[in-house]
């Protein structure tokens, strides 16, 4: 005899009268995903028993023993932190701290931004998950709009934007034969694009060229855009790698809001803090004033909140400390300039 069960009110029958689909049936035309070309590498690396082998996948710092470095100041953090941790929940934006400090390395210790509360910000899962969240609100609010994406990126920014339902275009960056910027095609693209279109751009350090346009070349791309009435995203991965300065590699974000642009921001410590695994990064939105950015940040929170609810701590009170410790800072910027002549620009997490 066939069971039933009372759900909502409905009787629901079960067993055989379900039907005929066996239940091992139900995934049966799942096909294995295609290898991630970065995580890949690793899962490949860690399979490997040959003692002699380098992982060339994701690009995190390594001594030369080839075992996993933290920087001193992040030690340092962790050291005030054991003991005097809870394991309450952030609300729903994050660390307010952490969110305050990172919009001081992008936007300026003392920017007018901040101090009119015009910046829709929120704390993010890394540099992942803060592009994400803007894909989706990107979607959601601006759903006839596309984006457009610099040939060559970082892989993981066309999953972001097509599992987002954002449709994809590209613009030339990278010139291979000079292993140079496309600078003129790049311009090209930026004048023929239709007026009013998202581009995403990388704040500094591109990733996986390591290229970069010039201030003068900058200025330039900011003009263009001001003109097409084009609106820039901006994924800073890297800041600090480019020049060894924080906030010499903030230059590109500065120079668009000194031409008055509302802009995106994606933020992480994946690398400048090397805090891989704690996954730690920042979504900003410039808004026209305080008023819009109040009901930014709601629907951003509203965004995350069925992603994962709310975002970790400990990474969050890691950054807080040391970017609200002088001293710390201080230990930070100096440790920077040292991973400079280590890194190596592959392909990795951001």
């Amino acid at each position: 005899m066939a069971l039933r069960t009372m759900i909502s009110g409905r009787a629901v029958r079960s067993g055989a009268a379900m039907g005929a689909r066996s239940i091992s049936s139900w995934w049966r035309n799942v096909e294995p995903a295609p290898k991630d070309p970065i995580l890949g590498v690793t899962e490949a690396f860690l399979a490997d028993p040959s003692p002699n082998k380098v992982n060339v996948g994701v690009g995190a710092y390594r001594d030369d023993d080839g075992k996993p470095v933290v920087l001193e100041c992040v030690r340092e953090a962790e050291r005030r932190i054991a003991g005097n941790l809870n394991m309450e929940y952030l609300p729903m934006g994050g660390s307010m701290n952490m969110v305050e400090e990172t919009l001081k390395l992008a936007y300026g210790e003392n920017s007018e931004l901040i101090k009119d509360k015009r910046i829709a910000a929120i704390q993010a899962l890394s540099g992942t998950g803060a592009c994400r969240i803007f894909a989706d609100f990107q979607r959601r609010f601006r759903p006839e709009s596309q984006i457009y994406i610099p040939v060559p990126t970082w892989s993981n920014h066309h999953n972001i934007w097509r599992d987002a339902q954002v449709p994809q275009r590209t613009f030339h960056y990278y010139h291979p034969e000079s292993k140079g910027l496309d600078f003129a095609s790049m311009m090209d693209d930026i004048k023929n694009a239709p007026n009013g279109s998202f581009f995403l751009l990388h704040a500094c350090a591109h990733n996986p060229t390591g290229v970069d346009p010039s201030e003068e070349q900058w200025r330039e791309i900011s003009y263009q855009f001001k003109a097409k009435g084009h609106f820039a995203f901006f994924d800073m991965a890297y800041q600090g790698f480019a020049s060894g300065d924080p906030e010499k590699d903030a230059k590109s974000i500065r120079i668009f809001l000194e031409d008055g642009h509302l802009i995106g921001c994606s933020q992480s410590y994946a690398k400048n803090m090397g805090l891989y695994g704690q996954r730690v990064g920042c979504l900003s939105v410039v808004c026209e004033d305080e008023k819009q950015a109040v009901a930014v940040k709601s629907q951003l929170q509203q965004l995350a909140r069925p992603m994962y609810s709310n975002p970790p701590v400990h990474g969050a009170l890691i950054v807080s400390i040391i970017l609200s410790d002088p001293d710390l800072k201080k230990l930070w910027l100096k440790e920077v300039k040292v991973l400079l002549l280590l890194i190596n620009f592959t392909t990795g997490y951001c």
